[in-house]
């Protein structure tokens, strides 16, 4: 999924963005947080195009975010089995369903809700906060060009 332009871009949001950034790719990935594993469970859930979910989830294998397997019910199907690249995807998920949640529904209006399964309580807001716990904005913060390795 990466395209020549961004490929070699010290941005890591731009190349994230190459690898899941555009809509259906986030919610195959959303679906498979859901524990949905199956190409027809996928087609089902999302009502996309069979072509256009083939052709995300073989970029998301490509990429690493997603491992094939065979069906865990022992049957002649194939599972899309989201790999430790893709698990670290949750935040971003979350923060983006607590963005529309927040900014996206009129009052009385019917939604989701993310729970936590252990208290059964919805999920806390999702912050950014500095090394030493302090929640940081946008004007708390910079960016810096380096390479890995250096300080």
């Amino acid at each position: 999924m990466e395209t020549a332009s961004t490929q070699n871009n010290e941005c890591p949001v731009a190349r994230t963005l190459d690898v899941i950034g555009d809509r259906w790719s986030l919610m195959i990935i959303r679906d498979a947080f859901d524990d949905i594993r199956r190409f027809s469970e996928f087609q089902k859930s999302l009502g996309v195009a069979k072509n256009i979910l083939a052709s995300r989830l073989k970029a998301l294998v490509e990429v690493g975010v997603f491992d094939v397997r065979p069906a865990s019910d022992g049957s002649a199907y194939k599972e899309y089995v989201l790999t430790e690249k893709g698990q670290e995807i949750f935040p971003v998920v979350v923060s983006l369903r607590q963005w529309g949640e927040r900014f996206l529904f009129e009052p009385g209006e019917t939604r989701s809700v993310l729970l936590d399964n252990a208290s059964g309580q919805a999920v806390m807001p999702m912050e950014v906060r500095s090394a030493s716990g302090a929640k940081l904005g946008p004007l708390d913060c910079h960016r810096l060009r380096r390479v890995d390795g250096e300080s």
